[in-house]
């Protein structure tokens, strides 16, 4: 058996779920569509999908699905969702063009290796 709550105390304990209730809805319905971090995401996907679609195939992937995602939340009108995911295909397309980078740099390395070997070779013999 509760106590006996005076007026004031059951009207706050009743009140206080439904406030909080009004305060997640208020909360989600100011969420503002994120089109400006959607055009930046598939902008960095655009952009990574020439250099990095040979040599970071998965990063690139990864970062094609987010942005699929992102407009599918964002048509859903669930633009938290949106952003997130939206964020995450920027991310993602990001690090598929630094994966390219780095691949062609090894690449490039290798070869300058190989041209100095040669050049030893070349000068070492009489």
């Amino acid at each position: 058996m509760t106590p006996h709550l005076s007026p004031g105390w059951r009207l706050l304990r009743t009140a206080t779920p439904l406030m909080a209730g009004l305060l997640l809805l208020a909360a989600c319905a100011s969420t503002p569509p994120p089109a400006e971090q959607l055009a930046v995401g598939r902008a960095a996907v655009e952009r990574a999908g020439g250099p990095a679609s040979a040599e970071a195939p998965l990063e690139l992937a990864a970062a094609r699905d987010k942005i699929s995602r992102a407009n599918t939340a964002f048509a859903a009108k669930d633009y938290v969702l949106a952003r997130q995911v939206a964020e995450q295909a920027e991310a993602d397309a990001t690090l598929a063009e630094a994966q390219a980078r780095s691949v062609r740099a090894s690449r490039a390395l290798t070869e300058v290796r190989e041209g100095i070997r040669q050049l030893r070779e070349g000068t070492a013999r009489p």
